[in-house]
């Protein structure tokens, strides 16, 4: 992949400039977070995994693409230019990360998964330092084993878990397309305007997944039956819009630009909100409390995140040339 700028230059960002990214990270994590309580809904009355999948990429593709053709204004050699980084986007960073989880859910317990997926922003500060020569500063690793520290403690897996072997590797290959979504989203060399590049993905991602539906690989089945949330029936709908419509096209539009303003590393951290909101959104849809060791591991994820960002200053990142 291509030169990450914002990932050399971020400790000396505007305050305003890091101020936006942050907030739109933080609305990416916990719109993103949203995705599970109203995915148990449909889960609960028969609608498959793959099912609900594509209809929320298919939703925020539609939500997403006016703003991505605005931007783009015309300017179709872009899209010409970076066909195939789209085509990895869409495959890896909506699909992939999508399609592997719901696969690894099926073999193995929802914690253990999603703690494997949510390595990727180790995973990134290991490719940046790989691909790129940003050698992490001791600060930022240390926010990293805080934080991961804290998922152990939200995912409440303190007390051991036997794990499927092939639901490891469906997991890994879903954490691949996290990092693929981090890593590409602070790629500026590019061109592309981040919200072209969201709605590019979504369509691309979209398609993808209509031919994983067409061969088999992705089983289909909904049902329109009412759904219970917090308590209170709800039409199908209610759910399907809001997954489309918050927890893909507005996450994956906030989250695109919130990486341009953050850089790779840095907003994969901020990212990893997502588990906390997922906990928190997990109650008031389905009345999951969590208990007091999640909150401290939320507290410990925060103190991760600011760690990483003190070790922006600290990290060996020399400045590189885009690319």
């Amino acid at each position: 992949m291509s030169t990450v700028a914002h990932d050399e230059t971020i400790a000396g960002a505007p305050a305003s400039r890091l101020a936006s990214g942050v907030l739109l990270a933080a609305i990416s994590a916990l719109t993103f977070g949203m995705s599970g309580g109203f995915a148990s809904s449909l889960f609960e009355t028969g609608w498959s995994p793959g099912a609900t999948a594509l209809v929320r990429s298919a939703i925020g593709a539609v939500v997403a693409l006016p703003f991505g053709l605005r931007a783009l204004d015309g300017r179709w050699h872009l899209l010409r230019a970076n066909l195939g980084l789209l085509v990895a986007y869409g495959i890896l960073a909506v699909t992939g990360a999508q399609f592997c989880y719901f696969m690894a859910v099926e073999r193995m317990e929802v914690g253990p998964a999603l703690l494997i997926e949510y390595t990727a922003p180790a995973t990134v500060v290991l490719w940046l330092w790989l691909r790129h020569g940003q050698r992490p500063g001791v600060i930022t690793l240390v926010g990293a084993a805080l934080a991961a520290a804290g998922l152990v403690l939200v995912l409440n897996l303190t007390g051991g878990t036997t794990l499927n072997l092939s639901g490891v590797a469906w997991s890994l290959l879903a954490m691949i397309g996290a990092a693929t979504y981090f890593v590409v989203n602070a790629d500026e060399a590019s061109g592309l305007p981040p919200v072209t590049l969201a709605a590019g993905g979504l369509v691309l991602g979209t398609l993808s997944m209509v031919v994983l539906a067409v061969v088999g690989v992705l089983p289909m089945a909904a049902s329109t039956d009412q759904v219970v949330l917090r308590g209170h029936e709800f039409p199908w709908w209610v759910p399907v819009l809001a997954l489309g419509v918050i927890t893909s096209g507005l996450a994956y539009l906030t989250g695109v630009a919130a990486g341009r303003l953050l850089g790779a590393r840095l907003g994969a951290f901020i990212a990893l909100f997502e588990v906390v909101s997922g906990v928190f959104f997990a109650w008031l849809f389905v009345a999951e409390l969590p208990s007091a060791i999640q909150l401290v591991g939320g507290l410990l994820i925060l103190a991760g995140v600011i760690a990483v960002k003190a070790g922006e200053g600290t990290a060996d990142d020399p400045v590189l040339p885009p690319s």
